[in-house]
């Protein structure tokens, strides 16, 4: 079972890895949003996605529930959107 400071190190290194070579000038913080911030299109959240499940070795997580509420696909998220979400099923 990993810690919820482990997830959160995990999650944020990971994002920063992920966007490492695309020249942002940003701080990842728990506000940090992946459009709006991060400029994250579709297919940036499909491999951001594989890439969490390979940081967290479970393909099992249900990322599906955290990218669609209410029959519709979220707009947006937060590092602290989705830090919660993985404490919820990692944690």
């Amino acid at each position: 079972m990993l810690q919820t400071v482990d997830i959160g190190a995990r999650l944020r290194l990971t994002l920063a890895e992920f966007v490492e070579d695309w020249g942002l000038d940003i701080e990842i913080t728990p506000e940090t949003s992946l459009v709006g911030d991060l400029e994250f299109d579709s297919i940036d959240v499909i491999q951001f996605v594989v890439a969490m499940e390979n940081a967290f070795q479970s393909r099992k997580i249900g990322f599906q529930d955290l990218l669609m509420q209410e029959g519709r696909y979220v707009d947006d998220l937060t590092v602290a959107q989705i830090e919660a979400f993985l404490r919820d099923r990692l944690a």
